[in-house]
């Protein structure tokens, strides 16, 4: 599932691409897709003479903002935006296609059709679910030091399944939980209130550190992912444990594991985040 650098890259990638465009018709494939309006017309009736004047992300969310509406978007596992001219043709696994006054498309594709979108009137959009219960951004004046320290004390859940946590932290995942974890040398199991006052300090840091050192590199290309014009990230050349099992670690060189944590596979270093027992 892309997380918040291949998100947020995605995000800068359309903007490039797509700002300023005025859709004259959308077609859905899969209506599914369309969790608000219910009714998948009403959608498409809503976004025709639409002008699109800016895209946020909000943790893993796209957030496409016409004239009137808020459009939020969630890639999930496979989800993919991609701009294609109008004679060019359409791929497999497409699902939504934004067909634009210009005579170029915004396409989405979606291999697994796991991916979502929800159509607000603008204002309404971060009151209401899927964005409503979301925790504060990495890189926000909200996500200090204080806040992750009181959110830790409060909770014997593992630091792995607590950083998973959207309502605590949005925008984390598999990828940068673990390599996070790995650079502030803790060990995933850990219960999350066991973490010394330092422990925090260097966590709360290699969160925000890890993660811009991602989007500097456009993400990482895990599987499929691939920004909006179809780059693949480079962050992966850079991770140190995830999805290097039985790898040296790059700095001690002792192999480098993997188990399962909060019910995802994660990967560690047994001499750099050595197992401590909980307090």
């Amino acid at each position: 599932m892309p997380e918040l650098p291949e998100v947020e890259t995605v995000r800068r990638t359309l903007e490039q691409l797509v700002i300023s465009k005025t859709i004259a018709k959308v077609d859905v494939f899969w209506p599914k897709i369309i969790k608000k309006p219910e009714i998948t017309e009403q959608f498409q009736d809503a976004l025709t003479g639409q002008t699109i004047r800016s895209i946020a992300r909000r943790g893993k969310f796209l957030i496409f903002y016409t004239d009137s509406y808020a459009l939020v978007s969630h890639l999930r596992m496979e989800g993919r935006y991609r701009v294609y001219g109008q004679d060019e043709p359409v791929e497999k696994h497409t699902h939504v296609i934004f067909h634009f006054t210009d005579g170029t498309d915004l396409r989405y594709k979606d291999v697994r059709k796991f991916g979502t979108m929800h159509l607000f009137s603008k204002g309404e959009e971060m009151h209401s679910l899927p964005l409503s219960h979301l925790g504060p951004e990495p890189f926000s004046k909200a996500f200090n030091e204080t806040y992750l320290s009181a959110k830790l004390k409060k909770t014997q859940r593992n630091i792995k399944a607590v950083l998973l946590d959207q309502t605590v932290v949005t925008g984390l995942g598999n990828i940068y939980v673990d390599e996070a974890l790995f650079r502030s040398g803790i060990y995933p199991a850990r219960k999350a209130n066991s973490l010394t006052k330092k422990e925090v300090h260097l966590l709360h840091g290699e969160i925000a550190g890890t993660l811009r050192e991602a989007v500097e590199k456009g993400g990482s290309t895990i599987r499929s992912y691939v920004n909006s014009q179809g780059q693949a990230g480079m962050f992966q050349l850079e991770l140190y444990v995830y999805g290097r099992n039985g790898e040296p670690c790059r700095k001690c060189g002792t192999i480098i594991e993997k188990n399962v944590t909060a019910g995802r596979g994660t990967h560690y270093c047994p001499h750099c985040q050595k197992q401590k027992k909980s307090h």
